[in-house]
């Protein structure tokens, strides 16, 4: 088992709340770009496939950064890899806030802003967590990764407040300068845990990336856990947070509710990571990630009646998919930990990232395209109700061991 040298516990507690704050940024910009398109289209007279195809290249380029996100962290330490993240985020949001033309978007946001986004993502986090961390790992992960859903509910109001009271280039600004504004204090209050002389913490010799992609890739663990992660991906970012606000207009629900139970799912979406990083400490953590996801096959088949129904049905949805959305990831990570290692932890959380950002995306066009062919979803939550089915039984079949706990 690897292990860390660590700080005191307020050191430790430091890394949660600068990985909260650093993920509320960077989920909120990317939010940013629904919230403005309409400003968009009226401003420039750009269509509304375009600003969504530079969206869908931002997510190409955050699936190739963030194996590389998480083998910096392996070396480079939390430290230097967040203030990495936060510069590219902060530069590509100054150029957003400061565009005339479409190439100066596409560099700003499906660039700079892009590789930000990867590199400043729930699995560089939880790893940096993790190696700070020898009690109460799964508790300060949920937390820490909290901030990726906390962000929408607390950042984007703020952003919409100022995109009605001021306008969308201030909105971007200062996303840019309190992006820019985390650097210094990331600095000041985490350690540098570099490695030093080409050794790990362990005083082991660092191995070449090819060495650590060919161990992790023969660990059995690592398939189900990144097949299981690309369903979660195809199940939440794919055909909820792409879909559900469209199926709610396709039922007839006004916008304002519609958008109200969303921001409800982001708030108990929030608790849910949390209370399931508790939970990852408390029991079998095998059986914990597949009972979440059976609890979202079930949400599915609540969904697939909604058509005709009240609009509190649809909050109900809201409240119970919330707990089960991205409760996943504290869950995933402390298995990582202790099934492919604390000292390959942010390439293997990289990787099973890159496979949640393409379930994503084969989600997001599938849902789309089902849509388009059949005028109906229910295909869509019919397939999602058996996928988060296979991603239980994935999980189920992994066999339980020791949580990694990082000594003094």
């Amino acid at each position: 088992m690897s292990t860390t040298n660590i700080t005191p516990s307020r050191q430790n507690w430091t890394v949660v709340l600068f990985g909260f704050l650093a993920l509320s940024l960077a989920f909120s910009s990317r939010a940013a770009l629904g919230l403005i398109m309409p400003v968009w289209q009226t401003e420039f007279s750009w269509s509304s496939s375009y600003i969504s195809g530079v969206g869908a290249a931002a997510l190409v380029t955050m699936a190739i950064v963030a194996p590389f996100a998480g083998r910096l962290v392996d070396r480079r330490g939390s430290q230097f890899t967040l203030n990495l993240g936060m510069g590219l985020l902060g530069i590509g949001c100054a150029m957003v806030a400061m565009m005339n033309g479409k190439l100066m978007f596409v560099i700003g946001f499906a660039g700079f802003s892009a590789m930000g986004f990867g590199i400043v993502a729930t699995h560089v986090v939880a790893t940096a967590v993790t190696r700070n961390f020898s009690e109460n790992q799964g508790l300060a992960t949920g937390i820490g990764t909290s901030g990726a859903t906390g962000g929408q509910f607390l950042i984007v109001p703020l952003i919409a407040a100022l995109l009605a009271f001021a306008s969308w280039r201030w909105s971007f600004g200062v996303l840019s300068l309190s992006s820019l504004a985390l650097i210094p204090c990331i600095r000041m209050s985490m350690r540098a845990d570099t490695p030093q002389h080409g050794e790990n913490e362990s005083g082991e010799k660092t191995s070449t990336l090819r060495q650590d992609l060919a161990v992790i890739m023969r660990q059995p663990a690592f398939h189900l856990l990144f097949w299981s992660f690309l369903i979660c991906g195809f199940t939440t970012t794919g055909v909820i947070e792409t879909h559900l606000l469209p199926f709610a207009s396709f039922c007839g629900f006004p916008p304002i509710p519609s958008a109200t139970a969303y921001g409800v799912l982001s708030l108990v979406n929030l608790v849910g990571m949390i209370a399931a990083g508790w939970l990852t400490d408390q029991v079998n953590r095998s059986m914990l990630l597949a009972a979440i996801y059976l609890l979202r096959a079930l949400t599915f088949i609540l969904l697939s009646g909604l058509p005709g129904m009240s609009i509190e049905m649809l909050f109900l949805f809201a409240i119970l998919f919330g707990a089960v959305d991205y409760s996943t990831v504290p869950v995933t990570a402390s298995l990582v930990a202790s099934h492919v290692g604390i000292k390959m932890m942010g390439l293997a959380m990289g990787l099973i990232s890159a496979g949640h950002a393409i379930g994503g995306a084969l989600g997001a066009f599938i849902g789309g395209y089902v849509f388009t062919a059949t005028a109906s979803y229910n295909l869509v939550w019919i397939g999602s109700i058996w996928l988060a089915v296979g991603a239980a039984l994935l999980a189920f079949l992994l066999r339980e061991r020791p949580s990694t706990k990082v000594t003094a």
